[in-house]
């Protein structure tokens, strides 16, 4: 079953975490139109009211918003009680929230090291179980979350962010296995490297892999609709990310990548 046979042209009722960031902004915009009721979830509260207003306008059946901080893992129970009982019942939970930090040339900080973590996985983890608990029972609702092609398999560059999106993405595959007996979809997504505030200043790679963020919000909002479990996004790095695990150890671990 996908999303599309069961919502394909309702509104539905999401919440959207980490909803400042550049692709949750396009993202956004996208659900707007199709008039999803949306609860805004971010650390800058100034700036959520600002995007509520701009989603309204855009055609959002309804927009809310309230502060999430990822970094404050003993906050987030609350955060996401306050979510959701904002707009209900709830349809499904997109965490698009993440932290990238410099590892060039350079070992992380025990400190950087363990914000990258809760972050990355550990904020993203509790929230989605706090979602799936609430979702029980809920045939057709989802949850979504960004992990990355660099937890396809550690590199030099940046594996300590790396890291951290491997642990989510075995979860996020651990937690669909759990809850696809009980109708409830979740999409694992993968972005490669986006044009974005989080990136700006990193070496990140060739200009040509670099996506625009509403092109991967296309994507994203595409493999929503579609029920899909796993989405590479731009497409082009699911052959990569093959050729890269491919690679034998031996080989690898003297490449500079």
């Amino acid at each position: 079953m996908s999303f599309h046979a069961t919502a394909g042209g309702e509104s539905r009722t999401v919440i959207l975490c980490g909803a400042t960031s550049a692709v949750a902004v396009a993202l956004g915009r996208r659900l707007a139109v199709r008039r999803w009721r949306l609860h805004l979830l971010g650390r800058d509260v100034g700036r959520l009211e600002a995007l509520a207003a701009d989603l309204r306008v855009r055609g959002a059946a309804a927009v809310s918003c309230s502060p999430f901080d990822a970094a404050d893992i003993a906050g987030i129970p609350a955060a996401f009680a306050t979510a959701a009982a904002m707009l209900t019942p709830l349809d499904g939970v997109i965490v698009c929230h993440g932290l990238q930090p410099d590892e060039d040339g350079r070992l992380p900080s025990p400190d950087e090291l363990r914000q990258s973590i809760d972050v990355n996985f550990t904020s993203v983890a509790i929230l989605l179980s706090l979602a799936a608990e609430r979702l029980a029972g809920r045939r057709g609702a989802f949850l979504a979350a960004v992990s990355s092609v660099a937890g396809e398999r550690g590199r030099q560059s940046n594996f300590c962010y790396g890291s951290a999106k491997a642990g989510l993405s075995a979860w996020l595959s651990g937690l669909r296995n759990r809850l696809q007996r009980g109708g409830i979809r979740v999409l694992t997504i993968k972005p490669g490297i986006i044009d974005s505030p989080m990136t700006a200043g990193l070496a990140v790679g060739p200009k040509a892999l670099i996506a625009a963020p509403d092109a991967v919000a296309a994507d994203i909002e595409r493999a929503l609709l579609r029920g899909r479990d796993v989405l590479y996004t731009p497409w082009f790095w699911r052959p990569i990310m093959a050729v890269i695990r491919a690679i034998p150890e031996p080989v690898f671990k003297r490449l500079r990548l």
